[in-house]
């Protein structure tokens, strides 16, 4: 999935990610666990099992136990709804599980679908901030618990 550079372009401004590169990020993810609980966890399709890419959380404010969502579909499965779907399941275990009471999310400017998902999903902007993997300043968002807390677990 990181091979997909129509993904990876927009957060990693290495252009196509080599497979030395792929592997990095695929340890940094498994050095998140280990360190923190927490990482990007793979997508599959139930149906086929087809692998469709991942998502989760990574430390953003560790001392006010923020967390960043990031949530990566490969681009062939792009506005089927999957992001959405996603993100529902990572803040049940960030809300639920971790009773994180806030998450950070960014996209990149250019990015107008994950724009649109993060306000469908209620995230609020808040401020620019500057991305190093791709040397912009990307607009970021704050989600609350309580907002989750309301909406979306009634609807269980």
């Amino acid at each position: 999935m990181w091979g997909d550079f129509e993904v990876t372009r927009l957060f990693d401004g290495r252009g196509p990610l080599s497979h030395d590169q792929i592997q990095g990020r695929l340890l940094q993810e498994m050095a998140s666990q280990a360190a923190h609980g927490i990482q990007y966890w793979p997508i599959f399709l139930s149906d086929t099992g087809e692998h469709i890419g991942c998502a989760g959380l990574r430390p953003y404010e560790l001392a006010g136990k923020i967390f960043e969502i990031g949530l990566h579909i490969r681009s062939k499965c792009w506005r089927r709804g999957y992001a959405y779907e996603a993100a529902l399941g990572v803040f049940a275990y960030a809300f639920d599980t971790l009773n994180l009471a806030e998450l950070f999310a960014e996209h990149h400017p250019k990015n107008q679908a994950s724009k649109n998902l993060l306000q469908k999903l209620g995230f609020r902007y808040t401020h620019d901030e500057y991305y190093k993997a791709t040397g912009l300043q990307h607009p970021s968002y704050r989600l609350n618990a309580e907002p989750y807390t309301q909406i979306y677990k009634i609807c269980e």
